[in-house]
Order: C-alpha cells, then structure tokens, then sequence
C-alpha cells in the first residue's frame, strides 16, 4: 500500500517541481530588463549626462586657485640701474592665492543648469523606451517559445495520427484486401509527416536560441501568461490619446526640445557683461631685480565685457535657434511615428480578432469531417486520399488556428508598448535610470 501511494506520489512531486521551476512572462520580462545590454548601455548614458548637471552647477560655486613658483630671475629696468647695476639676478619665489565668485554672467549657469537637466531627462525617457522595446522584444521571442512548442506538438500529434492510418493500411494489405498504392501513398504522407516535425523541431531550436540571445537565460519551462486584453483601450483614439501623452520617445524628444530652448538662452549670455567678486592675496620674494618680500591683499569686484570678438556669439545664437528649430520638427515626427506605430499595432489586432472565429469553425469543422471520413473508410465509402488529406485539412487548420492565437497575445502587447504602458502592465519596474531630473 505505501509503495502505491509512492508510486502515485512521484507524477504529483514531478508536475510541482516542474511548476516551481516554470518560468513567467513577468519574470523573463524583468530578468530582461536587468540585464540587457541595451538598457544597460542606456542607463550608463543616462547617469553620464545627469553628472553635468553638477558640473553645470559648479558655476555658482567659488573658485579657489593657488599657485606657487621658484626660480631664476635676471632683471633690467630702471629700478635696478638706478642702483648702477645693469643687471641684477636673484632667486625668484612666489606664492597667491585667489577666490572668485561670480555674481552675475548674463544667466549663463542657470540656462547650462537647465539644458543639461532637460538633457539628463531626454536620456531617462530613452532608458524608459529602451526598456520598453527590449520587453517587448522579449515577450516576442517568450511566446515564440511558447507558439513554436505548440506546433511541435501538433506535428506529433499529425504524425502519430498518419503513422495509426498507415498501421491500417498495412494491416488490410497483409491481409490480402489493401491495394499496394495504398501503401506506397500512405508511406509518403508518413514520410511527409515526419519531415513536417523536423521543421518545426528546428523551429523550436531556433526560438531558443532568440530566446537566449534576449533574455539571456535558457528556455526553462515557460508558462502561457494571461490575456492583457482588459487593458487595451475600448477605442482606436482612446489608445492614440494614451500614446501621445505616455510614450517614452515622444516626451524625450519633449526634452530635447527645451535642452535646445536653454542652450539658446545660453549662447544670449555673452551678450551681457559678467560681474565677479575677489579676493586675492600673494608672498612674493626678489621680484623684478628688488631684493625682499612683496607681499599685497585684494578685495575687488570686476566687470568683464566683451566688446568685439569677430561675431562668433551672434554666430552662435543663430546657431542655436536652429537647433531649436530641428529638435521641433523631430520632436513632430516623433508625434507621427508614435501616432502611425499605434495604429499598425491595433490594425493588427482587429485583423486577427476578425479572423479568429473561422479559425476556430476551420477547426471545428475539419475535424467532424476527419471523423466522419474515418468511419466511411471503414465502411468502403472513402479512399485513402479522403482520409489522408481530411487528417492534412485538421493539421493545417490546427495550426493556422495556433498562430492566430499567439498573433492576437502579441498584438495586444504590441498595442500596450505603443502606449508606453507594456512594463506597466507586465508589473515591471523601470530602470532607477529611468527617473527624470526635473523635480
């Protein structure tokens, strides 16, 4: 009795650590996410970019400079001749220490402080679409697996069923009352059969290897994730509408725009003169042919102006308002490709929602003539090429019925990363590199 309940045990212990084991959409998402190279690469240029936002700050900050020099020094000028000595060399120390603090520089570090925050963001956003299209190519290759197992089954299950029509065919021809085309024909769709599970063997081999190539771990078995369809939108334009105010290109072209604005108002601060404050102080030894110790303190405000410097700042402004200008219109077209990848995505979706129910009657009705074909070949009503080609019919229609199914899965994700929201709805979270500057 305990070695029955054992032996009835183990399918029950196998099927849970199979489970146990299984992987998810969500974990192979996730597991995705933290390790592409991809997201990876965009968040190291993300964190890059944000590190001159301190460099950009730095302006507001004082400057402290000291310096220190010793050395030879021959001197000639009216000092030393006036002691009779043409030339007079003494060793030459000095030392100063100067702190600046700008005060005013025609708005020149806010604009850089800005440019570079709506910079850092532009490259957040980017880390936040990275990550949504490599999840989406992640869940390709994850139902791919997933599409690819099914129709190796199917072609099993297709050459299992050939394979107990031949037996029949056999069985009646060595019995005397089979036809040897019979035979000869049965043997080539068996053989067809079998070639048809090879193809799809390799198939499944190759969805593998894409599997390994993105998510970066071995197929290990994957679990069928439940339909998002809840979370499409009931309209086309609802979708649009999410889209537009959601999509991580679209609100980093957004960025870019106003990291141009503030270059602009960048390149206008030469413009304007520029007002420090200083404090200076130096210990100099044997200056200028004078033996002894020149030592002085400062305490100054400065005014620099530039008057002339050949046009190059005006050059420069107009440099930057046309860059304004192109990151507008890429900021444009980004709207358009938005806008067109959500209608494609739901395009596709409506199509296979369409096709969906003849799949399904394909199947149905393939199948009740495959029976009824399998009982009139019994009784002599129908040739062996009625009951092979009725057997072919529930094959191919299987099939097609199977693609659809994985079809209509990914469209719906294809629609939800059109909108920006496929990690949200997968339970993912962003990069931390994802986060934006601006507070």
């Amino acid at each position: 009795m305990k070695l029955k309940l054992l032996v009835t045990s183990i399918p029950l212990l196998l099927g849970f650590c199979v489970s146990a084991f299984a992987t998810t959409l969500h974990e192979a998402v996730d597991t995705t996410i933290k390790t592409n190279p991809d997201v990876l690469a965009a968040s190291n240029e993300r964190n890059a970019v944000s590190a001159e936002i301190k460099q950009a700050r730095a302006g507001y900050f004082p400057t402290l400079d000291l310096a220190i020099g010793t050395g030879f020094e021959s001197s000639d000028n009216p000092t030393t001749r006036a002691t009779s000595h043409q030339n007079v060399h003494l060793n030459r120390d000095e030392a100063s220490l100067n702190l600046r603090q700008m005060l005013f520089d025609g708005m020149a570090t806010k604009n850089e402080v800005r440019r570079h925050t709506a910079r850092t963001d532009a490259r957040a956003y980017s880390v936040f679409g990275a990550s949504e299209n490599t999840a989406l190519e992640a869940t390709s290759a994850f139902l791919e697996v997933l599409r690819t197992q099914n129709l190796v089954d199917l072609a099993s299950t297709n050459l299992e069923a050939h394979e107990r029509t031949h037996d029949q065919i056999k069985l009646r021809s060595d019995r005397g009352v089979g036809r040897r085309a019979d035979m000869d024909q049965s043997k080539g769709r068996v053989a067809l059969a079998r070639a048809n599970l090879i193809a799809e063997q390799s198939n499944l081999r190759d969805a593998e290897t894409a599997y390994l190539r993105v998510i970066g771990e071995v197929v290990d078995g994957l679990i069928d994730p439940a339909s998002p369809g809840s979370l499409i939108p009931e309209t086309l334009d609802d979708a649009i509408a999410q889209a537009l105010g959601n999509h991580p290109t679209l609100k980093s072209a957004n960025a870019d725009v106003a990291s141009a604005n503030a270059q602009h108002d960048t390149a206008n601060a030469p413009f304007f003169p520029r007002v420090d404050f200083e404090l200076g102080a130096t210990a100099d030894h044997n200056l200028d042919g004078v033996d002894g110790h020149n030592n002085d303190v400062t305490a100054m405000f400065r005014l620099r102006y530039n008057l002339y410097n050949g046009g190059r700042d005006k050059a420069r402004r107009q440099e930057t308002a046309h860059l304004i200008n192109q990151a507008s219109e890429i900021r444009n077209n980004t709207h358009r490709q938005v806008e067109q990848s959500v209608r494609l995505s739901w395009n596709a979706l409506q199509t296979v929602n369409n096709q969906m129910s003849f799949f399904e009657l394909h199947v149905s009705s393939s199948e009740k003539s495959r029976d009824a074909y399998q009982q009139q070949f019994g009784l002599g009503q129908r040739t062996l090429l009625d009951l092979l080609d009725s057997e072919n019919e529930v094959f191919t229609a299987r099939q097609a019925l199977v693609n659809a199914q994985y079809d209509q899965l990914f469209a719906m994700y294809r629609i939800l990363n059109s909108m920006g929201a496929l990690l949200q709805s997968l339970d993912v979270a962003l990069p931390e590199a994802a986060a934006v500057a601006t507070k």
